[in-house]
């Protein structure tokens, strides 16, 4: 039996230690989630498109056929990233400005599931069935290839990325559909609290950035949610707002950013998560 129990122990080390080995530290992952302005609203330019750096790279949390890419699998991340009719959204030019500002040893990797449209209650692990069952015949069909539930879709992901990366913290766009809900932070809170726990990160390493909706200086719609999501570092105490002032608006709807608007928003999650994690920028050194 000693003998039994040793073998047992020895195997669970080397098993524990090929793992161990096989997770690069030098890759940082972030997840991403949230609604139409995190999926990316339909639109690509073809500058979006080239000069990628490899380092930069997106996990298919869905099958990309038009542009080669299964379920499960990295690959550099050309836009989009969210699924394959998005477009350019806030986490391109985020992982843009990691790569170039950081050292050239550590690679970027992003995981976005996203939802259009949806309130942030779709990503409550305990209760999203009910909201998903109202929900519109469109955003079923987004609900659909998350295999029914966003949430868990986007911590399996997670999970398998874990055995690659370490996840460095989390990025939210959502709060169009939730506007003037005071109870939103709360909600929010919930959400990051399950994936600090279904993840098994630590909450003071795990930095939550979360973006502010079409500002009223682009005549935004539901800019008066602003406030509210300013408010959610009170709530959230390693959070921090990422300001979409100036952020060029669609003039079509004032609810969703222009391709430059993404840009600028995207490079704001950046700079702001080099400073949460250490680093300058090349223009701030």
């Amino acid at each position: 039996m000693k003998n039994k129990l040793h073998w047992l122990a020895l195997t669970g080390l080397l098993l524990f230690t090929v793992n161990a080995f096989s997770q690069d530290t030098n890759f940082w992952i972030f997840l991403c989630f949230g609604q139409s302005n995190m999926e990316g609203f339909p639109g690509l330019q073809d500058q979006d498109k080239t000069n990628v750096n490899e380092r930069l790279q997106v996990f298919a949390t869905v099958d990309f056929p038009k542009q080669g890419r299964t379920k499960g699998h990295w690959y550099t991340a050309v836009p989009p990233l969210c699924r394959p009719s998005t477009g350019l959204c806030p986490a391109d030019f985020f992982g843009r400005t990691l790569v170039s500002n950081l050292p050239p040893n550590i690679k970027v990797g992003i995981i976005n599931v996203a939802v259009g449209g949806c309130k942030i209650e779709l990503f409550n692990k305990d209760n999203y069935q009910s909201y998903a069952s109202n929900a519109p015949v469109w955003m079923k069909g987004i609900i659909k290839a998350y295999d029914g539930n966003p949430y868990q879709h986007l911590v399996d992901a997670a999970k398998a990325a874990q055995k690659d990366g370490v996840i460095k913290g989390i990025l939210l766009h959502q709060g169009e559909s939730n506007t003037g809900d005071k109870e939103w932070p709360n909600k929010v809170k919930i959400v990051y609290d399950n994936l600090i726990k279904d993840l098994n990160l630590n909450a003071a390493n795990t930095p939550l950035l979360a973006g502010e909706v079409v500002n009223a200086d682009q005549k935004g719609v539901c800019a008066s949610m602003n406030p509210i999501i300013d408010d959610l570092p009170k709530t959230i105490p390693n959070c921090y707002v990422i300001s979409s002032a100036g952020c060029e608006a669609r003039p079509q709807d004032h609810l969703h950013f222009t391709p430059a608007g993404y840009r600028e928003l995207g490079t704001r999650y950046g700079e702001k998560m080099l400073s949460v994690l250490g680093y300058k920028t090349a223009e701030a050194k």
